[in-house]
């Protein structure tokens, strides 16, 4: 895969999102910029108005959606925010003017979003398989379980990451350092740099582990033009 040059990341950010979703791939290409500075990203948000997240986190986005940045990547984090943003109508319009090139992507419960707007119709996606003690109660549901029920058309994977082509979701709450990493492999860069992003991290042995990790994917109509 040829590397994009100056490959751009942009996170949303809303009120609510979990800190680790958003901050563990941010916190990936942070130092995967000390490789290589053209990778650059960023959060965005509804607004420029700051934004709490989870536990009280409070940020401020580079970008609102009327800026519209270029970007080569959008990423959905988690959190119990998602409850909301699953009826957002400006980030649904936001998704959909988006260029058919740049990779919508999520970590954890951000899959959700996508799967409320159909867009993971007839893909793999994944979610978090670990509940809390409200979900695991009988008052709740465990977040995977909750994508099948949003999405029965989707084919839930309990893999760390699935890559669907366009469409690349991550599970738990952790998982955002693969999802991470997998875009620097989507964006063209090789096995030895992501590596060494990992070994600076002092990540190197998780890395090994889950690496491997990946459901891909690839409909019918794209594996026949490959």
């Amino acid at each position: 895969m040829a590397r994009a040059q100056g490959f751009r990341l942009g996170i949303y950010v809303f009120k609510d999102a979990e800190v680790m979703d958003y901050a563990a791939p941010y916190s990936v290409f942070s130092v995967a910029r000390r490789f290589d500075p053209e990778l650059d990203v960023f959060l965005i948000s509804e607004s420029m108005r700051p934004v709490q997240t989870q536990a009280g986190l409070t940020v401020l986005p580079n970008y609102s959606f009327n800026d519209q940045p270029d970007l080569h990547a959008f990423l959905i984090p988690g959190g119990f925010g998602t409850r909301q943003e699953m009826h957002n109508r400006n980030l649904h319009r936001y998704i959909h003017a988006l260029p058919q090139d740049c990779l919508l992507t999520s970590v954890c419960t951000g899959s959700w979003i996508y799967a409320r707007m159909g867009l993971l119709d007839g893909l793999p996606a994944t979610n978090r398989k670990e509940p809390d003690r409200l979900e695991a109660s009988h008052l709740g549901k465990t977040p995977i379980d909750r994508l099948a029920e949003i999405a029965p058309a989707c084919r839930v994977s309990r893999a760390r990451v699935v890559d669907a082509g366009r469409l690349v979701t991550g599970g738990g709450i952790a998982s955002g350092m693969e999802l991470g990493f997998h875009l620097l492999r989507r964006a063209g860069y090789d096995e030895p740099f992501i590596t060494d992003v990992a070994r600076v991290m002092e990540y190197g042995k998780a890395y090994e582990q889950y690496r491997h990790d990946v459901d891909y994917y690839r409909p019918a109509a794209l594996q026949a033009s490959a």
